[in-house]
């Protein structure tokens, strides 16, 4: 059985933990087996509650997946139809040999046991071994209060491992190191700007600097930090690679948490890059990628090293992210560093449309269940909380949480019972997301929404902001507006004004688009989001208030799609409408003489599938090559 090391990883777990999981495998390999032709047998969503609590965490069932010919395909695993089936059947017959000779010598030993011999001291043989840097909790599963479900001690392995990790935030050596990599004089000193200006807008403001170093540390982090990892280019020619299963780890790549390592294999020159999937922040904070993992992994510990009060959330349905608390607004924050996204809980459920059921918090001092801040559909989240037991669910929070705090003073546990107090609280009433919002905009004051960029100059950012000639620009009767994408700014060459930083700073509307900027092929581009079917964009021009109208209209715009990816754009004055393409040509809409208003539009979808977003991008530019403007709105005036 050593031949396939995932197979003997999946054989060192306790007895009861390999009967499960194995029971899994092979149902997942019989499907193939017995239907080769049938699509949904050779797919499995890594978000199932069943893979994702009863598969995902045990040690080595993903590695015999993989060993069988599964691949990851961001939210599923999937059997190709190149996939050798007879390697699948050769190592579901090494598990069901292991799994037969445990199932006879069980009940063995059940007919020569004595009735209630099992001792507690097996219960806690079950508890996955802790980071050799890690103490261990002494904490055993609730088994005595609530009966234990099968699926109790997967979930509760889950849990402790999460409970041991985040300790390792704490390390003031590891900090250290992660404050050397942060910016922290840049990032600073914005916080402190904006703070100001928040409170030139909002003269209740209560906001500190820690609000506004969050949000500062956030942009840092996604923009100029962190990259996302589809596949890893090719380390020798630099191509484009495909995810073409598992290999083994090295002894370096388990040093740093390390056990799974993804095949990436070159179509070009048949070169295979190996991407170790590394679970240790300190790893991270040198490789600086990933997928969620690797980035609420190591955001987490920067957020730590800062001084900021963090916790690590984990989503049973596949999904991790960072919370954080605001000691003005005494509340926890949500963040999520692959969106650059704070404050807006219900993005997953109402945005993404996930189906929720487990998502809990874990730092250094407790472990909270906080699924209900991240929903609006209580009731059908409860009916999908069927893994373990309520009871024995809070049963174990509470003994968790009753040896973290041990060492605190009286005072502090005092504190984070208060602040627990208040949680329950918000959690008894679900939010209700405000129509085309992702959620989350309902709480906080206009200085918090200011400073996250929800509301524009001068309107919020349903009615955001609007280009008003200037008065030199009144003078020239010239409006010249340009967007350049690599500097991410905006440039009104007829004013000589100060550019205005950030895509969104000078948007009207917009509705599910984000800036990404490709780390390791050096792009950077305007696409939807992930999890949204499309996106929209536009601008406003408005010279009324100064008396003036229209005289033309210019607009240059550069867009690409790939596959069928599509992007649609158009300029709206009154009731006319004209679209054009976004072929980096000058276009002019000769009928919008004697309007004073003017829309510029793009919409992006059209495609599907996972990746379907960077299907169609909007300014897609070179990071390496100079750019004059990716948007060009040229506009004569004359007077009204």
């Amino acid at each position: 059985m050593a031949e396939f090391q995932g197979v003997s990883a999946l054989c060192e777990n306790p007895n009861d933990v390999f009967l499960d999981a194995s029971k899994l495998l092979l149902t997942y390999a019989d499907n193939i087996l017995r239907n080769p032709n049938e699509e949904k047998y050779r797919s499995i969503r890594i978000g199932n509650p069943t893979f994702s609590t009863r598969l995902l965490p045990i040690r080595g069932a993903v590695e015999c997946l993989f060993e069988m010919g599964f691949e990851e395909a961001e939210t599923h695993l999937v059997f190709p139809k190149t996939a050798s089936v007879e390697q699948l059947r050769r190592i579901r017959e090494s598990i069901a040999v292991e799994r037969e000779q445990r199932l006879q010598l069980g009940q063995a030993s059940e007919a020569a046991a004595p009735i209630g011999s099992q001792s507690q001291a097996s219960l806690t043989d079950r508890v996955p071994a802790p980071s050799p840097s890690v103490r261990p909790l002494a904490v055993q599963p609730a088994a005595h209060a609530v009966p234990v479900q099968e699926n109790s001690m997967s979930f509760f392995r889950t849990v402790q491992a999460n409970s041991q990790h985040v300790m390792v935030y704490e390390n003031p050596a590891l900090q250290q190191k992660a404050l050397a990599c942060i910016p922290q004089t840049q990032l600073q000193s914005a916080s402190q700007e904006k703070l100001e200006q928040a409170r030139k807008s909002d003269p209740d403001c209560n906001l500190t600097e820690d609000d506004l170093l969050l949000l500062e540390l956030l942009r840092w982090f996604k923009g100029d930090f962190f990259s996302w990892v589809n596949c890893l280019p090719c380390s020798r020619c630099g191509g484009m690679t495909q995810s073409m299963g598992s290999l083994p780890p090295s002894a370096d790549d388990l040093r740093w948490d390390a056990s799974r390592v993804e095949k990436h294999h070159c179509t070009s020159c048949q070169r295979s890059t190996r991407f170790p999937r590394y679970n240790n922040p300190e790893k991270l904070l040198e490789t600086r990628r990933g997928r969620c993992g690797e980035w609420a992994n190591c955001f987490t510990l920067c957020c730590r090293a800062l001084g900021l009060e963090a916790r690590y959330i984990w989503d049973s349905t596949d999904h991790v992210w960072t919370e954080v608390y605001s000691h003005s607004q005494r509340r926890w924050l949500h963040c999520d560093p692959c969106e650059n996204v704070c404050d807006k809980p219900l993005l997953y459920e109402v945005g993404w449309g996930k189906k929720l059921s487990y998502i809990l918090a874990f730092s250094k001092e407790q472990v909270v269940d906080v699924t209900w801040r991240y929903s609006c559909k209580h009731p059908e989240v409860l009916s999908r909380r069927t893994q373990v037991k309520e009871r024995w669910l809070l049963q174990t929070v509470n003994e968790l949480n009753a040896v973290k705090q041990q060492p605190l003073s009286p005072e502090r546990r005092k504190e984070l019972l208060e602040r627990l107090l208040v949680e329950l609280v918000e959690f008894i009433s679900p939010k209700t997301p405000e129509p085309g919002e992702l959620g989350g905009r309902t709480s906080g004051s206009l200085a918090w929404r200011m400073a996250r960029g929800e509301t524009g100059a001068p309107a919020t950012k349903a009615d955001g902001y609007v280009f008003v000639p200037t008065e030199t620009e009144r003078t020239m009767k010239r409006f010249h507006l340009q967007y350049s994408i690599t500097k991410n700014q905006y440039c009104r060459v007829s004013s000589g004004q100060e550019a205005l930083q950030g895509w969104e700073r000078g948007a009207w509307k917009w509705d599910s688009v984000f800036r990404k900027v490709e780390n390791d092929w050096q792009m950077v581009y305007l696409a939807h989001t992930e999890g949204s079917s499309s996106g929209n964009l536009s601008w406003r021009f408005d010279c009324g208030p100064t008396g003036l109208k229209i005289k033309t209209v210019s607009v240059r715009a550069c867009s690409q799609t790939f596959h069928s990816g599509r992007v649609s754009w158009r300029m709206r004055s009154g009731r006319d409408t004209v679209e054009f393409l976004g072929d980096g040509k000058m276009h002019t809409a000769p009928n919008f003489s004697g309007s004073t208003d003017l829309v510029v539009e793009a919409e992006l979808g059209g495609s599907e599938g996972e990746s379907s977003w960077q299907h169609s991008q909007l300014f897609r530019h070179s990071l390496k090559e100079a750019e004059d403007s990716s948007l060009e709105i040229a506009i004569e005036m004359t007077e009204a």
